[in-house]
């Protein structure tokens, strides 16, 4: 199978901060057009509910897309009822909603073809000391992903964790907190997102902790994008971080991993899908890459240890 590109549809609608609009809003069938348009794109991956509805009303505009859908991205953050949490609100009732948020997105994946849903919860963490019980938030996280999973096997669940933004302090905001919760519910249908910029901000290595999700069969879906480590601007791959892009790529590879790779990349100035088709193409050079330098000196380099004939190897190629 490979690794299959898909498309985030959000990225091609409405963005806006607190200060400007950078891009329009455009309507579901809109943005399904021009997914079908963009070079190098293989699949989806729409919203629930926002872009599916509650009700599924829209499912049928998802399924006469010309693209597949790599997974339902399950949105238990963005509605006023998770303001104080969704997974782990203090809330039986909103916790239940959330669940059922779930419940209802694998659903609608197995309606549409796909195998898998997304789920980042954003909203379930803490801002500031002494405002939320940290035991009974973990023991709630765990008995809903352990009730989502055991929904139904035949949809997998990937987490997208990310150390902070909705919340100060997500509670699934790295690798090893995610696996760790993935190991205590034990589903085989739970696993991780690894988005590169979510590693960056945490502070990780994206190679590391997606070989890591690897070790325990937990590398169900992988983001890219980038950022300087300070803040998620879902900036193009390589913009900043040029070696770490290109060692997590040799590292899927390496590992023979196969599956969807999305791409949060937004931008505030252009069109959105020529950002996305540049994108796709710089992927592609990633790629060529790797193949001009040669897996075996890839590996001899990480065998040696050594940065300067590693980096002078690199830009030589680089270079030439």
């Amino acid at each position: 199978m490979g690794i299959r590109n898909s498309i985030l549809l959000g990225t091609l609608g409405r963005y806006s901060d607190r200060f400007h609009t950078y891009q329009p809003t455009r309507s579901l069938e809109e943005r399904l057009r021009i997914s079908e348009g963009i070079a190098g794109a293989h699949g989806v991956e729409p919203v629930y509910p926002q872009d599916l509805g509650h009700s599924g009303e829209h499912v049928g505009l998802v399924a006469d897309c010309k693209l597949p859908v790599s997974a339902v991205n399950v949105n238990i953050k963005g509605e006023d009822v998770f303001c104080r949490g969704a997974l782990t609100s203090p809330d039986e009732a909103v916790r239940a909603k959330a669940l059922d948020y779930i419940r209802t997105g694998m659903d609608m994946a197995a309606n549409l073809g796909s195998e898998m849903i997304s789920v980042c919860p954003l909203i379930d963490g803490w801002d500031h000391p002494f405002e939320v019980n940290y035991l009974e938030q973990w023991d709630w996280i765990v008995e809903a992903m352990r009730a989502a999973a055991s929904h139904r096997d035949d949809i997998r669940i990937s987490i997208e964790y990310k150390p902070f933004e909705v919340r100060n302090r997500i509670t699934l905001g790295t690798m090893p907190r995610t696996l760790l919760l993935c190991e205590e519910v034990g589903a085989p249908n739970l696993g991780v997102t690894m988005d590169t910029g979510h590693a960056l901000i945490a502070n990780e290595s994206p190679a590391a902790e997606l070989c890591l999700a690897h070790h325990k069969n937990r590398l169900f879906y992988v983001h890219f994008n980038d950022n300087d480590r300070q803040w998620d601007w879902d900036t193009l791959p390589g913009a900043v971080n040029v070696w770490e892009t290109l060692e997590t790529l040799y590292y899927m590879r390496r590992l023979d991993w196969s599956g969807w790779a999305a791409y949060d990349v937004f931008t505030r100035k252009g069109d959105p899908a020529e950002a996305l088709t540049a994108t796709f193409e710089i992927m592609d050079l990633f790629e060529t890459l790797i193949d001009k330098v040669g897996m075996d000196e890839l590996g001899a380099m990480i065998a040696k240890g050594e940065p300067g004939p590693a980096f002078l190897t690199l830009m030589r190629a680089v270079a030439r």
